[in-house]
């Protein structure tokens, strides 16, 4: 692992910790990804990727949460921002069998097709999983 993604998961690690669930004992696993936007993705485009990846916690089991957004230039994703990754998002599942079942359920098939009208191919991606 480069020395600028391992700032970026100690600085997420650190937010999964202050996260009143973790600090409860969830043992949750958080799927991380940032993403470089296609310049000419429209606002339909975007649209759709905000309202199906919005949609995904009530069609996957085992799937909580999501956040995405655009990433600010703090010092632990400004290298990221460089690389042109302007966005990021995280999935908060109940554990590693959930991620699995996410990674292969219709419901994610589809959002990679809205997915990918928005992000150029390539991401970088990690998971933290709760202790």
């Amino acid at each position: 692992m480069n020395f600028r993604l391992a700032r970026v998961t100690v600085l997420l690690m650190g937010v999964l910790l202050f996260h009143p669930l973790a600090s409860a004992g969830e043992k949750a696993l958080l799927h991380c990804f940032f993403f470089t936007p296609i310049a000419e993705a429209s606002q339909a485009d975007w649209d759709a990727y905000y309202k199906a990846t919005d949609e995904l916690p009530s069609k996957i089991d085992g799937l909580h949460r999501v956040w995405v957004g655009k990433l600010t230039e703090r010092a632990a994703v400004a290298q990221q921002v460089k690389l042109g990754r302007e966005y990021g998002a995280c999935m908060e599942f109940r554990d590693e069998a959930a991620l699995a079942s996410y990674a292969t359920h219709a419901a994610h098939d589809a959002w990679l097709k809205v997915y990918e009208k928005v992000r150029v191919a390539g991401t970088t991606t990690f998971d933290i999983l709760g202790q």
